[in-house]
């Protein structure tokens, strides 16, 4: 901890480890939102918060820069819970054990929290720094964003003053961001019912590890495996040649991460256990070679299930088996279109992210990704369609803009110019393919110019998410130089 206390700058690694300590998954950021908030009053500042948890900090203009227009940064509170099967972490109670590597940090078996953690810290070393000359400044902290954006959702239109806005949410140094997808939640639920399996069948856990994972929008075109589609082809191949009843499934965590894991209870003959085995084994290393380079740890075992699994006196029917399998094999996943406009951008994706077997159903999360709304919506079509014909019900919610590009605005002008002053070289300015809050902000705030900046970090949304020590240093020289310009 004194070696990661020692790094540069020390208020920004200060605030990060701060807030590393204080459990902020999704909708359960209230105790970061408060710790936020008491960094303002120490500091000094005007502290307003609203209904969803969302904190406002601002602070006056420095001397002589009160007639420049203001300047608001964002960053979002919460973060994505993730960690590595074995790892003893309550993620509603225990801080994150940071870890330092060289130029990497991060996490002892889980999520990290870089994102957004190093936005909201450098917002708070911003606000803390005494000697940096800057226009009015407005630090909004969000919440929620990683679940449904709710809390930029909830920011009312004029609570902001600023006529720019800086978004710390991005994750590669060099890169300006000036425009996002939109995004939709569907869910499809399939009603299922269950019966004791056939005697003398013994239970088994089909499961699926070893996978990347990863953000399921700037990862989505990476060629990555989804634990709950290799999970899909194994079972199409083997519950009717092995005669298998299916007890459930469940696999991946969040709606916004590509699944790593997953799993099923599958019910076979003891007769038939080696035969079953020896065909897993197979069709997992045909996995293997398909998925090659791109995430070349998948692993698929086979084991009696654990004495805690009470799915074990549990069957589905054979039908409601066939559609669950068929669901989980046909339904959308991965990159659906490619941008015509900006070479090497995803226009439309959507991912499978999590499934889970309920007392009565069977549901499966779907987040669908598009630039263009009508293609979000054709895509969105599609997955209902495929739920029709599973005898499953999908509804959609949670909806949120895209964010339209404005390449020639001052502000984006600004930050790159000071990138080149700085680094002897331009930004790359891009669109992404994954949702910022900039889209839902800037619907808010009709004319208001908008960008966002981050430092690299890589595998965010899983257990091996890393942030670069060195290029946080070479953002909060941007960040700070574009204030002084600004």
């Amino acid at each position: 901890m004194n070696d990661l206390l020692s790094l540069e700058p020390r208020s920004l690694w200060g605030y990060f480890l701060e807030l590393s300590r204080i459990p902020r998954g999704s909708k359960n950021e209230s105790a970061a939102a408060r710790w936020a908030a008491e960094q303002g009053r120490v500091l000094g500042l005007e502290v307003e918060t609203d209904g969803a948890g969302n904190v406002l900090l601002r602070k006056p203009a420095s001397p002589g820069r009160e007639g420049r227009p203001g300047m608001a940064l964002q960053a979002h509170l919460d973060m994505v819970c993730e960690k590595n099967e074995g790892t003893a972490h309550d993620f509603l109670r225990d801080p994150i054990e940071v870890v330092r590597d060289g130029d990497r940090l991060f996490a002892r078996g889980t999520t990290l929290g870089a994102d957004n953690g190093v936005g909201v810290a450098s917002a708070l070393a911003v606000l803390a720094a005494g000697d940096l000359s800057h226009p009015a400044l407005e630090v909004l902290f969000t919440v929620d964003e990683e679940t449904g954006l709710s809390g930029a959702n909830a920011v009312r239109a004029g609570w902001l003053r600023s006529s720019r806005l800086l978004n710390l949410d991005s994750e590669e140094e060099g890169e300006l961001v000036i425009g996002c997808a939109g995004g939709v939640d569907t869910i499809v639920s399939r009603k299922v019912s269950f019966a004791p399996p056939a005697p003398g069948r013994l239970a088994l856990r089909l499961k699926v590890y070893g996978l990347k994972g990863g953000h399921s929008g700037l990862d989505i075109a990476a060629g990555r495996g989804n634990a709950l589609r290799v999970l899909a082809l194994i079972l199409a191949s083997v519950v009717g040649p092995h005669a298998l009843q299916l007890s459930g499934v469940r696999g991946g965590n969040k709606r916004n991460a590509i699944a790593r894991e997953a799993v099923a209870v599958v019910q076979v003959e003891p007769s038939r256990q080696a035969a079953l085995a020896a065909d897993v084994a197979r069709l997992a290393g045909e996995r293997r070679v398909a998925l090659g380079p791109f995430d070349p740890a998948l692993a698929v075992s086979l084991e009696p299930l654990p004495t805690e699994d009470n799915s074990a006196g549990r069957a589905l029917s054979p039908r409601d088996a066939a559609a669950v399998v068929g669901l989980l094999l046909a339904g959308p996943h991965g990159v659906e279109e490619m941008s015509p406009d900006i070479p090497g951008l995803v226009q439309t994706s959507t991912n499978m992210g999590v499934a889970e077997t309920l007392d009565g159903a069977v549901e499966v999360t779907f987040l669908t990704r598009s630039s263009i709304d009508a293609s979000r919506a054709a895509l969105v079509a599609r997955i209902a369609a495929v739920a029709a014909l599973s005898g499953s019900e999908a509804r959609s919610s949670n909806g949120y803009p895209g964010w339209k590009p404005e390449p020639g605005s001052d502000l984006v002008r600004l930050v790159n110019g000071v990138h080149q002053e700085l680094f002897a070289k331009p930004m790359t300015v891009k669109a992404i393919h994954a949702g910022l809050e900039c889209g839902i902000l800037g619907g808010k705030y009709p004319g208001m110019e908008m960008a966002s900046v981050g430092p690299s970090m890589w595998d965010v949304h899983t257990p091996d998410e890393h942030v670069s020590i060195r290029s946080v240093q070479s953002f909060w020289r941007l960040l700070t130089a574009v204030l002084e310009r600004a």
